[in-house]
């Protein structure tokens, strides 16, 4: 695993503190966001292809990881993350990042860009858009949350397995067992639990339950910024309908790849989303 530095900084309320990896390059500074459920841990095997080209600042989110739990679940939203963000930039010095963002932190960057538009160089948005297919809600809100702590590594790793197997067909058990390891945490009393706060789940249940708000004018905001948008072939979030939409109402260069075998939300290790990214930060991010 590539070395990072640990950054620990101020949430932008002052009220949390808040965990980044921050690993260290001469290149261009990338901001790596992960999903809903997930922390920076995500991002190791991208962080293998790009760490020493690019400077990755890859944090948790608050209710992640190693960054505090926020006492108030109502905060656990993207715009709430999205000032994180720039008090995480303005902790490090860093002005005008590429931006990848998975899932949530694809929203993130929606939102981010919104509040500062033209600021970021490039975007990649992995497996999201401004509309969320009910089907991929419906089966992120059956998981999120909930359940007991696992008894051991081998039980999270079954677990890992169950939530996210459709996703990704032909991970061997070693695979899920790496998956276990970034997404989870051992617990004092030696039991094995995700590595989130479970009250993240009531923000996701107010924006699966409720009509989704109409999040084009966020995309149209991103003007001529040159955007990626990877897809999972197989996924159940993002139709192929929404990407052409995308393209459609995107004013500045627009890339699209679907990732073979992949459902939501490819692990950004593939071939095919690997030779993407470099490509595309090579042409826009320098």
């Amino acid at each position: 695993m590539m070395e990072y530095r640990e950054h620990r900084y101020k949430s932008a309320c002052g009220q949390l503190e808040l965990f980044a990896r921050d690993y260290p390059a001469d290149g261009p500074p990338l901001l790596l966001m992960h999903g809903l459920t997930r922390n920076s841990g995500d991002f190791e095997p991208l962080a293998q292809h790009l760490a020493g080209k690019y400077r990755l600042i890859v944090p948790d989110q608050r209710g992640r990881g190693l960054s505090q739990d926020d006492p108030v679940a109502a905060n656990y939203r993207p715009d709430v993350y999205a000032k994180d963000m720039f008090a995480l930039l303005e902790s490090l010095g860093i002005e005008g990042p590429g931006l990848i963002g998975t899932s949530m932190g694809g929203l993130m960057a929606m939102v981010m860009n919104a509040m500062k538009p033209g600021y970021f160089p490039a975007i990649v948005f992995n497996d999201i858009g401004p509309v969320l297919d009910p089907a991929g809600l419906a089966r992120i809100g059956g998981y999120v949350g909930g359940g007991e702590p696992f008894a051991d590594w081998e039980a999270a790793a079954k677990a890992c397995a169950s939530i996210n197997s459709d996703a990704f067909p032909g991970y061997s058990q070693a695979d899920w067992q790496a998956w276990a390891r970034r997404t989870c945490r051992e617990l004092p009393d030696g039991r094995i639990a995700f590595a989130y706060d479970p009250a993240i789940a009531d923000g996701f249940a107010d924006i699966s339950d409720e009509p989704q708000p109409d999040m084009w004018p966020l995309w149209k905001a991103l003007g001529n910024t040159p955007v990626l948008v990877l897809r999972g072939a197989l996924t159940d979030l993002l139709t192929l309908d929404t990407v052409r939409e995308m393209e459609l109402r995107h004013a500045g260069p627009f890339t699209h790849v679907d990732v073979p075998d992949r459902g939501h939300a490819p692990m950004l290790d593939e071939p095919a989303a690997l030779s993407a990214i470099t490509e595309f930060l090579e042409e826009h991010v320098n």
